[in-house]
């Protein structure tokens, strides 16, 4: 008794992705990590504030505003480090 081939495999289907606007994908990012948009935006506040007050010759509060913006900064900076550990521990 001979044993023949062995039939055929059936390809498996590939999956398909939507098409994700800029829109979805920010909101989608936004909603998985919050802390850097937040993080964004006040960065952008402290810098515009600064430079306000640097314009109006308030130098020392200028000063100040800069520190702030290093501060939000690194608080920024620290949040996209979070949300990759998080990620990365979520996706295991």
């Amino acid at each position: 008794m001979e044993a023949g081939p062995p039939p055929p495999l059936e390809p498996s289907p590939l999956p398909t992705f939507t098409e994700e606007g800029f829109t979805e994908k920010f909101l989608r990012k936004t909603r998985e990590n919050p802390l850097v948009p937040l993080g964004c935006l006040c960065t952008v506040g402290v810098l515009a504030y600064g430079v306000i007050c640097f314009k109006k010759g308030n130098t020392r509060r200028s000063q100040l505003m800069m520190r702030a913006r290093v501060l939000a900064q690194g608080f920024t900076i620290v949040s996209v480090v979070g949300g990759m550990v998080a990620t990365t521990v979520k996706s295991r």
